[in-house]
C-alpha cells in the first residue's frame, strides 16, 4: 500500500510540475492555463453525460433483477476520472479521459475485474501479496469436499475454503451441554 501512496502523493505531483513547465515553456503560460481550464470544463461535461448513461444502465439492470457489477465498476472509474480531470495537469487529464471515454473505461473495468477475480481465486488480496508473506496453503480448491481431519480439507487446506460454495456439505452432530 505504501508504494502506491508514495507514487500518488510524491511522484505524480513532480511529474505534473515537470510537464506543466515544459508545456508552458513551449506554448506559453496563457495557452497552458487555457488548456487546463478547457480540459476541466470538457471533463465535467463528459462526466455528467457518462454518469447519467451509467446510472440509466444500473437502473435497467436492477429492474431486470440483475446485479449491475460492471456498471458499478464503471461508476467508480467515472468518479476517479472526474477527480483527475479537475486536478490541474496534463498527466492526470490523460488518465482522467481514459476513465471517461466509454471504450477505454470498459477495458479498464474488465482489467480490474479480471485482476480482482484472480486474486480472489488464488486466496490473495487484490494487491497480490499477503500480510504473512507466503501464500502456500492458502490456494482455494474447487469442488473438494473430502476432509483429512476436523478443520482441514484434503491437501491440508482450511475447511470451507472451496471455489464452489454450493457443493460444500459439512456433516456432524450437535449436543447442548447446560451448566
Amino acid at each position: 500500500m505504501f508504494p502506491y501512496l508514495f507514487v500518488l502523493f510524491i511522484v505524480m505531483p513532480i511529474i505534473e510540475i515537470v510537464v506543466l513547465i515544459q508545456v508552458g515553456g513551449s506554448i506559453g503560460v496563457a495557452k497552458t492555463l487555457l488548456i487546463i481550464v478547457a480540459t476541466a470544463v470538457l471533463g465535467t461535461i463528459m462526466l455528467r453525460q457518462q454518469g447519467l448513461a451509467t446510472l440509466s444502465k444500473v437502473q435497467h439492470r436492477l429492474a431486470a433483477g440483475e446485479l449491475p457489477a460492471e456498471q458499478l465498476m464503471e461508476g467508480i472509474l467515472l468518479l476517479i476520472g472526474g477527480v483527475l480531470l479537475l486536478t490541474p495537469g496534463f498527466v492526470t487529464d490523460a488518465i482522467g479521459f481514459v476513465c471517461l471515454v466509454p471504450y477505454t473505461r470498459a477495458l479498464v473495468a474488465k482489467a480490474v475485474a479480471r485482476r480482482s477475480s484472480m486474486a480472489m481465486w488464488s486466496g490473495m488480496p487484490p494487491g497480490g501479496s499477503t500480510q504473512g508473506g507466503s501464500t502456500q496453503g492458502q490456494q482455494y480448491q474447487k469442488n473438494s469436499s473430502t476432509f483429512d481431519s476436523p478443520g482441514t480439507q484434503t491437501g491440508g487446506q482450511p475447511a470451507g475454503r472451496t471455489g464452489n460454495r454450493s457443493n460444500d456439505v459439512i456433516e456432524g452432530s450437535f449436543s447442548r451441554e447446560d451448566d
